[in-house]
Formats: C-alpha cells, sequence, structure tokens
C-alpha cells in the first residue's frame, strides 16, 4: 500500500498555479452524460456507488495519459471529468473525448477524489492544503490551510457545508463558498476515511480504529463505534443502516441513530474498499480476494466471487458491478450472482473506484491512464 500512506512528514505548502489547455474549437464540453452525473465519490453524500444504465458491453472509447499514477477516483459533471494525480494536477477532461480543458498544479500528490457541487471542485493534496476552483476555469477561489500530513478523504459538500477528513486527525467543516472554518472534530489519528451525510450526522471513520458520527452542523458528538482495526473504509448509509470495512478484516453494520451493532461479516484480511448498497444488498470487496453480496437487513451472504485483493469500490447497475482489483484489470459481474461477465486489461493496480453514468465507464489506474468505455447496448 505504499501509494496510500502519505509521508507523515508535512510539505512546503507550494502556491499552486492554474494553469489552462485549449477545450474544442468552439469552446464547447461534448456531454455523454446526459442530464446525470456522478459529482463526488461513491456518487452522492450517502456513498451508494449505484449508477444508472451500465448493462451495455464495454468498448474502449479514449484514454488519456495524465503522466503518473491515478488514484482518485473521478467525477462526472455537465460533460467534464474531473480526477486528481500522482502528477500534482487536477484535470478537467472532456468526458466524450477525453480532451484536455484545464488543469490546476499543486504542491503535492492528488489521492482523493474530487466533489463538484454548484460550479465548484473541491479537493485536498499532499501539501496540506485544500482547495476550491471553477468547474469551468479551473481557477482558485479559496483554499484552507490542514495540519501536517496531507489530505486523502474525498469531501462530502451539501447545504453550503463541505466537509473531509485529514491526516492531521480531525474532521473539518468549512463554508463551501468561502473556505472559513466552522468546526474541527479531532479522532485519535490520521482520517483517510470519506464522510457520509445523512440525516443531519457526518459519519467517518478513522485509523484510530473509530467510525463517528458527528452532528453537522454543531461538530458535537453523537456516537463512536470501535473496530479491532483501521479504518480507511468509507461508511455508506440506506435507510437505517451504515456499513463500512475495516482493517480488521470485517464488514460491520451499524445502526445510523445509535451507532449499536447490528451484523458483521468476516473476511481474511482488510476490508479497504467502501461498499455500495442498493436495494437492500451491499456489495464490497476484500484484500483476501473475495466480493461479496451481502443482505443488508440481516448479514447474510447472498453470494460471494473470488478475484485478486481488491481495495476498489464497485460501481452498481441495474445488471452489473463494476469493479478494479490488483491483478491489473477492471472487473464486470453478473449482479444477480458475482458471475465474471468480462474484465477489461489495465496491466497495472486498479485501485480506484469507477463512475458509471448514462452509457458510460470511466476509471483511472496506476498504469497514469484514465480509461473511458462505451457501454453498447
Amino acid at each position: 500500500m505504499t501509494h496510500l500512506v502519505p509521508l507523515l512528514v508535512s510539505a512546503a505548502l507550494l502556491a499552486a498555479a492554474c494553469s489552462s489547455s485549449e477545450p474544442s474549437d468552439d469552446g464547447t464540453v461534448t456531454s455523454p452524460v446526459g442530464a446525470d452525473a456522478w459529482p463526488t465519490f461513491r456518487l452522492d453524500s450517502a456513498r451508494s456507488g449505484t449508477g444508472g444504465d451500465g448493462s451495455g458491453e464495454p468498448e474502449l472509447a479514449w484514454q488519456f495519459d495524465t503522466g503518473d499514477v491515478v488514484e482518485s477516483s473521478p467525477a462526472v459533471v455537465d460533460g467534464a471529468l474531473f480526477v486528481g494525480t500522482f502528477d500534482r494536477r487536477l484535470h478537467a477532461l472532456d468526458a466524450a473525448t477525453g480532451a484536455e480543458l484545464w488543469s490546476f498544479e499543486v504542491g503535492g500528490l492528488l489521492r482523493a477524489s474530487p466533489a463538484v457541487v454548484d460550479g465548484l471542485v473541491y479537493f485536498g493534496a499532499d501539501d496540506d492544503l485544500f482547495y476550491a476552483v471553477d468547474a469551468a476555469t479551473g481557477e482558485e477561489r479559496w483554499r484552507f490551510v490542514l495540519g501536517p500530513g496531507g489530505q486523502q478523504s474525498s469531501p462530502a459538500v451539501a447545504d453550503g457545508t463541505v466537509w473531509f477528513g485529514g491526516f492531521d486527525g480531525n474532521l473539518y467543516a468549512l463554508d463551501a463558498a468561502t473556505g472559513a472554518e466552522r468546526w474541527r472534530f479531532p479522532t485519535g489519528a490520521g482520517i483517510l476515511s470519506s464522510p457520509l451525510v445523512t440525516d443531519g450526522a457526518v459519519v467517518i471513520g478513522s485509523i484510530d480504529g473509530a467510525v463517528y458520527s458527528i452532528d453537522a452542523e454543531t461538530g458535537a458528538e453523537r456516537w463512536r463505534y470501535q473496530t479491532g482495526g483501521p479504518v480507511f473504509s468509507s461508511p455508506a448509509g440506506q435507510g437505517d443502516a451504515i456499513v463500512f470495512g475495516s482493517d480488521d478484516g470485517a464488514v460491520h453494520a451499524v445502526d445510523a441513530d445509535s451507532g449499536a451493532p447490528l451484523w458483521s461479516v468476516q473476511t481474511t484480511r482488510a476490508v479497504f474498499a467502501t461498499p455500495s448498497i442498493s436495494d437492500g444488498t451491499v456489495y464490497v470487496g476484500s484484500r483476501d480476494g473475495s466480493f461479496l453480496a451481502i443482505e443488508s437487513s440481516s448479514g447474510n451472504v447472498v453470494w460471494s466471487t473470488d478475484l485478486v485483493e481488491v481495495l476498489s469500490s464497485a460501481a452498481v447497475t441495474a445488471e452489473r458491478i463494476y469493479v478494479g482489483s490488483s491483478d491489473g484489470n477492471l472487473y464486470v459481474l453478473g449482479r444477480a450472482d458475482g458471475s465474471v461477465l468480462a474484465l477489461l486489461p489495465v496491466g497495472e493496480l486498479v485501485w480506484t473506484s469507477p463512475a458509471v453514468i448514462d452509457g458510460w465507464l470511466f476509471f483511472g489506474a496506476h498504469d497514469s491512464q484514465i480509461h473511458a468505455y462505451r457501454l453498447n447496448g
């Protein structure tokens, strides 16, 4: 996991520079995604990971070489794709063609996934800064200085507030328009987990092994649930349940209001990925290579498929599941039984989480490429 653990020494606070490349000749973005969008990590503030129509056969449409490892998962809004990479840039691409619209340079690696809300792109980097930039132009709107260790938690944005974790151990709440701090909540260790926002609460995991529910308005703790290992997985919610993985090897489900345990499913290695939840079923992979479908009401395993080490969080559509693996492939599974329907060879680690929108599949990998597939049929 070399690329997922930041340097513990703070990077110098380098000035960010925005450089724009030319968009298409008429200055517009050609949209393949219609009215749909995938604006944040795992699609929405519930981290559901459930996309729209994605049942066609994949056909490679384009690739974009970012120049370095991609661990950030893409956000796609209004025909533009936004993703950060280890080349220390946030890239904005035309989602239909892969043409670069602009890039924004920072002073550290970009590991977390951006969130795009109301014309702004929110993201952090390993330069101990958190940024908001204009989605259309790449111009910086504001920046916020974090404690040492960088930022790998993908933000959630709602009701004029942006929430995210820092490797300094704090959960932050900032004014989304100005970057002014509203509150911070300290945990016992660094945070790589991304926040879930539900029913007035922000739920997030920490490397201290706990998952916390924090009042979204005040920053006061509501409850905490202690697991047996660090929590890198982001919580996902549906109904009264919140589900997440832990390095203790288990998938945990707790009550959203109280944090009381509902069930757990044990695997043989750490569960790094964030679960996807759809229609009463949880879909999640483990570092032991198993990919599971679990009944969310009971914790009963519906089916299990053997892949290779899974750190990618799956995108789930009506009939199919898309998930990356450490064996250098993106897998397409049948949702009903977990059967392997296809694999898309990359040749390097696929740890990012794919986005599936209106018949398109987008994901990045350690081969430095952003891959875009049409899902025909």
